[in-house]
């Protein structure tokens, strides 16, 4: 397991050898990045080293993106007013069968992971993890979890056979099928309605209501709950009732991810290069196309939302997060910069507490924050993963003094923690602590 700070190596003229500890006994810093703990002896990562990495990393996603500005700082004396990262606990879990975890999700102090057609629930209260149910086992044939998401006291599971799946958590802890959307009565007010009926594929026609292709995505906002596919269509859900209220064909190819604002404001991103925001003009009943974003030079698998939805943040296979700001005179978004250090693919996202994670497929998590001015720093490079790190979750704890737990599921079939706390500018020098448990 390492833990590499991208400023730390950057910004200090030595180095220090990894340290690995029980858990939790003592604590050493570690401020560069060594092979592993068995060649700590041995010679570590030079600063010049960590550098030209990251330089040749951000000049790989320049090549793609050449028309977009770094937004990221970038030399020792930009980061001498920046906030850092400390204290990260590591904890990890990798599950018996070793399949590719697809989507990890949090609620209050359950871990659910998502792996093939299988989710396995974890109670992360503790230094251990653990497992307290495994749900859906027992239903191959609803392919693999795309997305976990909570509302009204019920999970919603997005999967590959066009389906979302509702579950009641029940008192014994345990994860009991509620319904399948559409729901049956669902289906049986429209099924006789000629016009409730669109072409999906030649000679092939489905109700509207249906997906017609995987389910990639799901997003709740006020009693809502907004799902998207392969099939290409955004359609909107209402929680109490479960019925489905609209869809929207949203983009000319696949869509992959969802994100929605506190104030209803839907953007979706699709393989076809483009995110597109959705909103509903006053006194409609029904969301309208605002604004098409295009910067990104292949297909968008990734967004993330500010708190106060004033910025949107994309990842796509070109291997840049895109940073959109909202213009003043406008109700959408426009780029404003890129964030580049990864080595591949962007595939997902998650912003918690003013910290910004991006998982790639080049096996890292990125921890990001904006300063005062407006540019980024990322305060650590977080390795361990083998393969590529497909799902992150994240929430602050509650009094820890503002520690955030970062979770990272990977297609290796493993899960890690990490707990993560940023100290303010100049209040003392980075120091990154690992715990192996």
């Amino acid at each position: 397991m390492r833990v590499r700070s991208w400023l730390a190596t950057c910004a200090t003229t030595t180095t220090a050898n990894d340290s690995t500890v029980p858990f939790p006994k003592s604590q050493r810093h570690l401020v560069s990045d060594s092979s592993s703990s068995s060649d700590a002896t041995g010679s570590s990562t030079s600063p010049s080293d960590s550098c030209y990495s990251v330089s040749l990393q951000s000049n790989l996603s320049l090549q793609t993106l050449p028309s977009v500005p770094s937004l990221q700082k970038i030399s020792p004396d930009e980061t001498i007013n920046f906030s850092s990262a400390s204290h990260l606990g590591i904890n990890s879990v990798q599950l018996g069968h070793k399949l590719p975890i697809g989507c990890i999700a949090v609620h209050h102090n359950f871990l659910y992971a998502a792996s093939s057609h299988e989710i396995n629930v974890y109670d992360r209260t503790g230094t251990t993890w653990t497992s307290i149910n495994t749900f859906n086992d027992n239903d191959s044939s609803s392919g693999s979890v795309k997305s976990v998401t909570f509302c009204d006291g019920k999970i919603f599971t997005a999967h590959q056979d066009c389906k979302i799946r509702v579950w009641q958590l029940t008192p014994t802890k345990h994860h009991k099928l509620k319904t399948t959307l559409p729901t049956v009565n669902d289906r049986l007010l429209r099924f006789m309605l000629p016009n409730s009926y669109v072409t999906v594929r030649r000679h092939k026609k489905k109700l509207w209501i249906e997906h017609a292709d995987a389910v990639t995505g799901l997003a709740v906002n006020n009693g809502l709950i907004y799902s998207v596919s392969w099939d290409k269509s955004l359609k909107i859900w209402r929680a109490s009732d479960l019925r489905c209220l609209e869809s929207i064909k949203a983009h000319e190819d696949a869509v992959n991810a969802v994100a929605v604002s506190a104030g209803g404001t839907v953007y979706t991103g699709s393989a076809d290069r483009k995110i597109r925001v959705w909103g509903k003009p006053f006194n409609e009943k029904r969301h309208a196309l605002i604004a098409t974003l295009e910067k990104h030079k292949s297909a968008v698998n990734a967004l993330a939302l500010t708190d106060d939805g004033t910025v949107l943040f994309s990842g796509a296979c070109d291997r840049s997060i895109l940073v959109w700001d909202r213009e003043d005179s406008a109700n959408h978004m426009v780029v404003t910069g890129a964030l580049r250090g990864h080595g591949k693919a962007i595939l997902c996202l998650i912003n918690v507490a003013g910290l910004l994670m991006s998982g790639s497929a080049d096996r890292t998590v990125r921890i990001w924050q904006r300063g005062s001015d407006g540019r980024f720093g990322c305060l650590a490079v977080l390795e361990g993963h083998t393969k590529p790190v497909k799902s992150l979750t994240a929430v602050t704890e509650e009094g820890q003094n503002g520690v955030v737990s970062v979770f990272s599921g990977s297609l290796d079939g493993e899960i890690r923690a990490w707990q993560v706390s940023v100290s303010c500018p100049n209040s003392s020098p980075l120091n990154l602590q690992k715990w192996n448990l």
